[in-house]
């Protein structure tokens, strides 16, 4: 029997959302896939910056291009164009903020404040309002005020350090990591402040910044270095404690082993026929393949030649060792389907991935979904809304 509500669980929940880029209006985009009423607000022009970001672009039902960059972070929102610099339009901004659960934005530190749009301007009419905002290095102390883009954040706080081979550069994660991990702790601090709001009636400022999600991020790697003296190097694939688990080379193309403990390791070996390394001293615990990780994944590369890299994989998987090819974006997304996961999310013209939140077994966003809006698309529908 389903007694799963009819409704999403932020149903009736407003957001304004000032934010522009990608970790701010991620927290938008999820909060909207949650099921909440996400008012975007734009600044004449061009509107959020990204939607100049291309190639690639979309050809629209509308006739016009559209950045997929743009369309990837704003699935289910609204847009209203507001002219904060306006008298006239910040007077509709502040009507809606005003009657909003939760404000966002990421502009510097002090921008919403000389607007009237903070969170202590705005609580001493309506205490229970949620602000959140999103910064590059915080929203006090002398880098307050330095501007910063994820690329930045990866390489101040460490993150580009550690990327990458060995022998080659530092270099950025290839997605911007920062940006969405930022708008995810962002999400996670709405919503706790939301759950908190439900039993006190008052509501909180969350904050989050590139650069603590940037430290954040680094997880053992940042505890190693704080408690174990540590100084973490580029490994590519590598892990710094755990062999196997890295990429090794089959005959035609990569394959990931992560083999994290000494049954899988023993099943790696029985899948390449090679029980000989089960016994090796160089190799009997994680610790001796730790040290010898140079000489084991010279025995691997050698065996593994012997074969594809799908045969390989299929041997491995027989056993249930965690294990798959490095694939392209494409090759992830055929995967997927064709394993039933349903990676994607369809409306009107708009295909994107879909939310990796699941409830009652329903992915998040997909029961109504909401095509990303065009530049200024509910502008006339929210000023009536909003009674102007």
């Amino acid at each position: 029997m389903n007694n799963a509500p009819d409704s999403p669980p932020l149903a009736g929940i407003r957001v304004a959302d000032f934010s522009r880029v990608l970790a701010g209006p991620l927290v938008g985009q999820t909060l909207a896939d949650l099921g909440a009423d996400v008012i975007k607000v734009e600044r004449p022009g061009h509107g959020d910056d990204t939607r100049t970001w291309g190639p690639p672009w979309h050809p629209g039902d509308d006739g016009g291009e559209h950045a997929t960059y743009y369309e990837s972070l704003n699935r289910g929102k609204r847009s209203i164009v507001l002219d904060l610099f306006d008298d006239a339009d910040l007077a509709v901004a502040r009507t809606l903020a005003a009657g909003a659960d939760v404000v966002l934005d990421n502009f510097r530190p002090g921008f919403m404040a000389d607007r009237g749009l903070d969170r202590a301007t705005l609580a001493a009419v309506d205490p229970s309002v949620v602000t959140c905002t999103v910064t590059a290095f915080g929203e006090r102390g002398p880098a307050s005020q330095l501007s910063g883009y994820d690329l930045v954040a990866q390489a101040i706080g460490g993150l580009m350090h550690m990327t990458g081979q060995a022998d080659g550069p530092p270099t950025r994660v290839g997605v911007p990591i920062v940006d969405m991990t930022t708008g995810l702790y962002a999400a996670i601090g709405v919503l706790a402040a939301l759950t908190e709001r439900a039993t006190t009636g008052v509501g909180r400022h969350v904050e989050v910044s590139l650069f603590d999600t940037a430290l954040a991020t680094l997880t053992n790697h940042g505890t190693g270095v704080l408690m174990g003296g540590a100084d973490p190097v580029r490994n590519g694939s590598r892990h710094p404690s755990i062999a196997p688990y890295e990429a090794y080379d089959a005959s035609d193309g990569q394959l990931i082993i992560a083999a994290a403990n000494n049954k899988l390791f023993a099943l790696v070996a029985e899948a390449l026929d090679r029980p000989d390394l089960v016994d090796d001293p160089r190799f009997v615990d994680n610790p001796t393949r730790r040290a010898h990780i140079d000489e084991l994944a010279e025995e691997l590369n050698r065996t593994l030649a012997g074969g594809t890299r799908d045969e390989w994989v299929a041997r491995l998987r027989a056993r249930d060792v965690p294990c798959g090819p490095i694939n392209s974006i494409p090759e992830a997304i055929a995967w997927g389907e064709s394993m039933g996961l349903e990676p994607s999310v369809s409306a009107d013209d708009y295909t994107g991935v879909r939310s990796p939140i699941r409830l009652d077994g329903v992915p998040a966003g997909t029961s109504s979904v909401r095509r990303p809006p065009r530049f200024g698309e509910h502008s006339d529908d929210v000023r009536t809304e909003l009674g102007g």
